[in-house]
């Protein structure tokens, strides 16, 4: 059986990913005739000068092909005399950031295309980044587009030399650029006699020849248990995949993180009884005694891995709505899935520079080492180590996305004694003896709109009613848990952060809690929705700025306006209104009583 290798290509918009692989399937011999028919057909359709577009044997979807760019991840498999191939042909576009992450994580090699006319851009650099993150240690820059460049070789050698820099400090096994045109073809499958200086092997000459060094992963047996098969009284299996190692029938195995111990006294592969079995296999393993072992748990031998609740994380930010500290996400790791907080922003890697950059937040497609804390201790390993228990995704609880890949660089070990305590007295408990149910009514609009007045209102309401309440008022709040704050940005949002934390706690109480805050940024209110859960109610006082400055109850807007008060919501800093808050009302239009009736009947639904 023919050596298999994995390999992504990659680099910026229109870098010649999909016609490279393209003309490299052609030149091969590697089509089938009506592929090739095909290929002669659809490029008649959309070529200029009545040539062959290569790109057409990759870019499979319709968008990609009326926008001539790659959208989704495109795999192709492939086999020369020497070598198997998958190739992973992912976008370019920024946009498509996270789907390029996807092929990169399953690669062996990286080939990262760049235009000789533009040179290292920053989405090349970006890509190199990411593809090191993923754990690939082998690259292959190919300079395209040399006939554009008149074939110089000067122009070839400034870009190498530029590259050679950039990676230097990566942790590589292997690294060589090579001159290629795609379109051409040249030194994609040949020699280029265009390129005579050039002494190097053609990429898939150079691809076949390849020797790939696996990275330095542990040898000790490791099996996250992915399920637990129990047919029958009689019969107790444990189900996963070996990630590392080998085990056989008579060992002495540990499961994590109870540390219980076990002799394995049966191994079934296939459905079939085996001896052994070795890293790669699916098994189902029998004890020769009852322990305590679910899903998500790690069947080990040998050398203890890491069992704690927080790590450095490096990683690759994929989500739409910014990073913040503080916001709860779900953390799949192995075969575990459990809620995990972004404890602190450690900083943000200039893709450019490498340098570290302090940041309160990250934005799509910025790569950030953070300090992550688990809601309960879980097994994990430094990904250099094990790519299965040291690589993580984070996923929104609100809408499921993922939202970040990552690898986890190091444990945390001074927060190992820190483990979220759930009590036996439950909110649901706390609920039913006060005899209501827990929320956080949040209030937001801007300075004037009436929002501590309609809180108070509300609050003498359901106070006459017997429910048990706490207001949280932002003044009252900065001259006391907030005071060490200022008005910047920063602190407005920490400011939500430890409002929300608060409010929580109330409800697990069963307190039903009344907040009254500008809170401005819809960044800092969904922050908000993510850490209270269910039992937030955004409640937007939408009366207008002419109609606050005009009531100017406590002469904030004039001072403002003055330039007494530098940031100033409304004046001199924006407000975000609300797009689908549960309630909304003007003041100015509805009175109190309305508006309080109008919440209460919502409350009451």
């Amino acid at each position: 059986m023919k050596e298999l290798l994995k390999f992504i290509t990659c680099g910026s918009v229109d870098d010649g990913k999909s016609t490279l692989i393209g003309h490299m399937l052609y030149d091969s011999k590697l089509l089938f005739a009506d592929q090739e028919r095909a290929l002669e057909l659809e490029s008649k359709v959309g070529s200029t000068d009545g040539g062959l577009d290569y790109s057409l044997l990759l870019d499979g979807l319709m968008a990609e092909r009326e926008q001539g760019i790659t959208i989704d991840v495109a795999y192709r498999y492939f086999t020369t005399d020497k070598r198997s191939f998958i190739v992973a042909d992912t976008p370019g576009h920024e946009e498509y950031t996270r789907n390029m992450a996807v092929g990169a994580s399953f690669a062996d090699v990286a080939v990262i295309l760049l235009d000789a006319t533009k040179g290292v851009l920053v989405q090349t650099r970006r890509h190199t980044r990411i593809c090191s993150l993923m754990g690939i240690r082998d690259f292959v820059f190919t300079v395209n587009k040399m006939d554009l460049a008149d074939y110089s070789e000067s122009v070839f050698r400034t870009i190498e030399q530029e590259l050679k820099e950039f990676i230097q400090n990566f942790p590589c096994h292997s690294v060589t650029v090579i001159p290629v045109s795609a379109t051409v073809g040249d030194n994609i499958t040949s020699h280029s006699e265009k390129m005579s200086w050039y002494q190097g092997r053609p990429l898939l000459d150079y691809l076949e020849e390849l020797e790939i060094k696996s990275a330095v992963q542990t040898q000790e047996f490791r099996m996250p248990v992915q399920r637990v098969s129990r047919p029958n009284h009689t019969f107790r299996g444990f189900q996963g995949q070996i990630e590392a190692g080998s085990i056989q029938i008579g060992d002495v195995i540990t499961v994590y993180p109870s540390k219980e111990q076990a002799v394995v006294s049966r191994l079934l592969a296939a459905g079939e009884d085996t001896q052994e079995a070795v890293q790669g296999q699916p098994v189902t393993i029998c004890l020769d005694k009852e322990i305590d072992c679910s899903r998500g748990c790690v069947i080990a031998k040998g050398e203890t891995p890491e069992v704690g609740n927080m790590f450095q994380v490096t990683m690759l930010w994929m989500d739409d709505i910014p990073l913040v500290e503080g916001k709860e996400y779900m953390l799949k790791l192995g075969t575990k899935k459990i809620p995990a907080r972004i404890v602190k922003i450690e900083y943000k890697i200039d893709v450019n520079t490498g340098e570290q950059i302090p940041v309160t937040q990250v934005e799509k497609n910025g790569i950030v080492v953070c300090s992550v804390l688990a809601t309960e201790k879980i097994v994990f390993e430094r990904f250099e180590k094990s790519e299965a228990l040291g690589g993580l995704i984070l996923i929104d609880r609100i809408t499921n996305m993922t939202s970040a890949c990552g690898v986890i660089e190091k444990p945390l070990k001074h927060f190992d004694n820190l483990t979220w305590q759930d009590s036996d007295v439950t909110k649901e408990i706390r609920e039913r003896q006060l005899g209501q149910k827990a929320k956080t009514l949040w209030f937001t609009g801007l300075s004037g709109s009436g929002k501590s007045t309609l809180a108070n209102a509300l609050e003498i309401r359901l106070a006459a009613q017997g429910k048990h309440t706490m207001l949280l008022d932002g003044d009252n709040i900065r001259m006391g848990l907030n005071r060490d704050l200022d008005f910047s940005d920063e602190a407005r949002t920490e400011n939500i952060r430890r409002i929300a934390e608060v409010a929580k706690l109330m409800n697990d109480a069963g307190l039903i809690v009344l907040t009254s805050f500008i809170s401005p940024f819809k960044l800092d209110r969904d922050m908000a929705r993510n850490i209270i859960g269910e039992d937030f109610v955004e409640i937007y006082i939408s009366t207008s700025l002419e109609e606050c400055e005009r009531r100017d109850v406590k002469g904030l807007y004039k001072k403002a306006r003055n330039g007494e008060i530098t940031v100033f919501t409304g004046i001199s800093s924006p407000y975000e209104a609300p797009e689908t808050p549960e309630i909304q009302i003007d003041t100015a239009e509805t009175s109190v009583e309305a508006a309080v009736d109008l919440i209460m009947k919502w409350l009451n639904r």
